[in-house]
């Protein structure tokens, strides 16, 4: 989704058009995940959801966010083994991970190009590319404790 969603509405009807059936639930999680256009965890929308009174499990939020994948609403990035993000611009473009905050930031598609790619196997085509960059801040060498 390109735009934030300012209602539940606008969910249930971005729900629909993608074929995913709109249950209360996935309306909450649409509209946390949706509204916010951010980088979230699943974790992070599970306590959005959950903020005012428990209504969604965890399950419930991770079955969810797949349902979403699949049918293309959002997009997963995987920043290190057991962290993932949902992203839902699924317009293509690439990521900086903070490794010392854990921010995820876009980068426009433009500003990053692929020269070439190494031989696909037989049977296979390109789906798509998802770059992501780790970085860390400078340390100031002047703040660094001395022994």
């Amino acid at each position: 989704m390109q735009n934030p969603a300012t209602s539940k509405q606008q969910v249930l009807e971005v729900l629909r058009d993608a074929g995913v059936n709109p249950t209360s639930q996935r309306v909450e999680i649409g509209f946390v995940l949706f509204s916010a256009c951010a980088h979230l965890s699943a974790e992070e929308i599970m306590q959005r959801v959950n903020a005012d009174y428990p209504v969604v499990s965890k399950a419930t939020v991770y079955n969810t966010l797949g349902i979403f994948a699949e049918h293309g609403l959002v997009r997963e990035v995987i920043v290190e083994p057991g962290k993932v993000f949902y992203d839902p611009n699924v317009s293509p473009h690439h990521h900086f991970y903070y490794v010392d905050s854990g921010e995820l930031v876009d980068i426009p598609a433009h500003d990053l190009q692929v020269r070439s790619l190494p031989d696909l196997p037989e049977d296979t085509e390109l789906q798509q590319v998802d770059i992501v960059i780790r970085l860390r801040r400078k340390t100031n060498s002047s703040t660094v404790a001395r022994a």
